[in-house]
């Protein structure tokens, strides 16, 4: 064991995190469901959706029963909604192929779809116990630091360096305590501003405590300036307080979840609006921006109160109106879950 991992493991024992809620049980599939939750999320924000979601879905084989819109209503406030559906397709593929099990074998965890070779790393150590090493973005800050790793973190030298220092420091023993020892010193004390350098177990072989470099590293990502885009999003309402709502395409943002039925202009918008009902006005609420990873994106709602849908949508798998007590049933992106659940009455209009 080198000298880093004992020291962090000492650590750990005193001031690591023994109480989050996926170490008790810290089985297979309940690692493996907050490792894919908590990747560019921070824990206190997937605790309450890991809970929701074992809740309702407590097993492997419960989750791979499920439809797909139960999961993404579990999912809906997380984002990267595609990992959601890459946890329903691994769990659908280890009932087929691994008796229900998540497989214990490298190879086999990281061919199932959305785990790679860090994630399956943490699953067969921290569930399993086996000697895998892990590299998450806390890990790549600790490592990077520690061994004063100049480069970002997603070039081909850099990870390659990390990698081969994140399986010298990985020990035979204590292998679960580890991995979850050194992601809670990269997200309690290696942060990544004013990291807490005093109370690191390894500050005195830190080459980045050493030369005053903690600023520095990890090297940043070159920055660069995101896109705006602009949509109208359409809420349709009936008499019945029911919204029409229209499923997203298999491509883009959102793909496959529930949303608004959406316009490029206000014409664009009056013509999309009268194919699904009789409308006689609209209202415009107030604009927003959500920011996605690569672009920004301005919504108009506009409110058709009253709206008399045209034509029956039974036939129409991608077309549905929906009561608001509903909705949590569904998977919707957050946005547009808190724009519908916070309209006004058709009353105060």
């Amino acid at each position: 064991m080198t000298p880093f991992a004992s020291a962090l493991l000492d650590w750990f024992d005193r001031h690591g995190r023994h109480d989050l809620p996926w170490q008790h049980p810290r089985d297979a599939y309940r690692v493996w469901l907050s490792e894919i939750m908590l990747q560019q999320t921070q824990v206190a924000t997937v605790i309450p959706y890991f809970q929701r979601f074992v809740s309702q879905l407590p097993t492997l084989r419960d989750l791979a029963a499920a439809d797909e819109d139960t999961v993404l209503a579990l999912w809906s406030g997380l984002g990267y909604y595609r990992r959601a559906r890459f946890l329903h397709q691994a769990a659908k593929t280890c009932v087929a192929e691994h008796n229900g099990e998540m497989p214990r074998d490298f190879d086999a965890l990281a061919a199932l779809p959305g785990i790679g070779r860090s994630t399956a790393g943490a699953i067969l150590a921290q569930a399993y116990g086996l000697r895998f090493p892990i590299l998450d973005g806390n890990v790549k800050r600790v490592l990077t630091r520690f061994h004063g790793i100049a480069g970002h973190t997603s070039e081909r030298d850099v990870e390659k360096q990390l990698w081969k220092h994140a399986d010298a420091h990985t020990p035979a023993t204590r292998t679960a305590d580890y991995t979850q020892a050194i992601m809670d010193l990269g997200a309690t004390v290696c942060v990544r501003t004013r990291p807490l350098c005093a109370m690191c177990p390894a500050q005195s072989d830190c080459v980045a405590h050493r030369d005053n470099l903690t600023a520095q590293l990890p090297t940043p990502k070159p920055s660069k300036t995101i896109p705006t885009r602009s949509t109208i999003m359409l809420i349709l309402r009936d008499a019945e307080s029911r919204v029409l709502l229209q499923r997203r395409g298999a491509q883009g943002v959102w793909s496959g979840l529930w949303s608004l039925p959406e316009a490029v202009d206000t014409d664009d918008a009056w013509r999309e609006a009268q194919q699904h009902a009789q409308i006689d006005d609209a209202q415009p609420l107030p604009p927003f921006v959500h920011v996605f990873s690569h672009y920004r994106l301005q919504i108009q709602p506009l409110l058709f109160d009253s709206a008399a849908p045209v034509h029956a949508i039974a036939d129409n798998a991608n077309l549905r109106w929906c009561a608001i007590a509903d909705l949590p049933a569904l998977g919707l992106p957050a946005p547009v879950r808190s724009l519908l659940t916070a309209l006004p009455e058709p009353t105060a209009l």
